[in-house]
């Protein structure tokens, strides 16, 4: 009788979705005894940011299609068409780890646990990218083997902004995947990149259409998708609109419908090639190349851990309760108020929070809704 290797033999997901499918043959037909393990994060309500109890079942998803013999891949995905996943739920960071650095520690040991049990996974990990993918979305989703994304995805960081730091896996992968100078970008000024740019500098393999206008694929109406570079050299293609191309661009959008089907096919597809080889040899390239990636993240994620938890007093305290807290449209801090009280020697206390928060920005305070409680909404 074959041994049981997962961890919790029968356990029953409350927080994500966990489903085996039959895998398709080269020529479409379903695969009997074997199986791809869909993993979906289920919160599209908050964008599929994930809380301390989701990443728990990640983490056990993940462990389990490892050892289950029967399964070929994993697709790590998520609910809906808005997102793949914004990152920590910033409605629990501001409300429980903020200013609670000892229990922020042990979240972080949670969240490293979650993108080893990617980076260590013995099946290939394909990232199914449905919408955006920012900040621990981000992260978990460079750990992952392969990314396929929808054309409409969007791609960043957040923590600068929001109080924190990327370092939770994007210090360490984002220079593997685009280079050193176009992750200094990402990481520090937390721009968006479409899911155009994000496959021309190398960091998603595959896109594909995700919008349909009058019955036919269109490509997502708010990017340049012609490929030119402008007066001084720099590239355009993928980058967003503005001005007036954007308001068109708007109405574009708001007249096509969602069809994510290519996306399933284009996963399904590169799941079907990768069953094609074999398993062991398949295994020891895969984990030969995401050496690259283990070795960066060796070096610095249990020092990146205990920082992360100590900025929960300052910074991502600020940070992070200004975001759940601030007026609609005014989720940051007073930047230039707080370097300048800093330049005066300020202290890092309540009262400099209450000085830099939005409430002070603007009169009126109105709690955030349900549905934007993640770092990116």
């Amino acid at each position: 009788m074959l041994k049981s290797h997962t961890l919790i033999d029968d356990y029953e997901f409350k927080e994500i979705k966990y489903e085996l499918r039959p895998p398709l043959d080269t020529s479409g037909n379903r695969v009997e005894e074997i199986f791809n393990a869909w993993i979906w994060i289920d919160n599209p309500r908050q964008l599929n940011s994930y809380t301390t109890a989701a990443i728990k079942e990640v983490i056990l998803a993940l462990r389990q299609a490892s050892m289950d013999r029967s399964v070929v891949n994993v697709v790590l995905t998520a609910v809906g068409d808005k997102a793949f996943c914004t990152g920590g739920n910033t409605k629990e960071y501001a409300e429980y780890y903020s200013g609670n650095p000892q229990e922020y520690k042990q979240y972080m040991r949670l969240f490293n646990d979650m993108i080893e049990a990617v980076l260590h996974c013995d099946k290939p990990v394909i990232n199914r990218v449905n919408g955006m993918r920012i900040a621990g979305g981000q992260e978990v989703g460079m750990a992952c083997d392969f990314t396929i994304a929808v054309d409409t995805a969007r791609f960043g960081q957040a923590g600068p902004k929001h109080g924190s730091a990327p370092d939770g896996g994007s210090t360490d992968f984002l220079p593997l995947y685009v280079g050193f100078s176009q992750a200094m970008e990402s990481c520090t000024l937390c721009e968006l990149w479409s899911a155009h740019k994000a496959l021309r500098l190398g960091l998603i393999n595959q896109i594909v259409p995700g919008l349909k206008l009058n019955g036919k694929w269109i490509p997502n109406p708010m990017v340049i998708t012609d490929r030119y570079a402008d007066e001084f050299g720099n590239i355009v293609h993928g980058e967003f609109k503005t001005g007036e191309e954007r308001q068109a661009a708007k109405k574009i959008l708001a007249e096509a419908s969602t069809d994510l089907s290519k996306l399933d096919g284009a996963v399904e597809s590169l799941c079907t090639r990768l069953m094609m080889t074999m398993p062991e040899c398949q295994s020891k390239t895969i984990n030969s190349l995401r050496k690259h990636k283990q070795s960066h993240w060796d070096k610095t994620n249990v020092t990146n851990r205990e920082w992360l938890a100590l900025n929960m007093m300052t910074e991502a305290k600020a940070g992070f309760r200004a975001f759940n807290e601030g007026p609609k449209g005014q989720l940051e801090v007073d930047f230039i108020k707080l370097r300048q009280l800093l330049a005066q020697g300020h202290p890092w206390d309540e009262d400099l929070r209450r000085q830099i928060s939005p409430q002070c920005q603007k009169t009126g305070t109105r709690r955030r809704s349900e549905s934007r409680r993640s770092l990116w909404g």
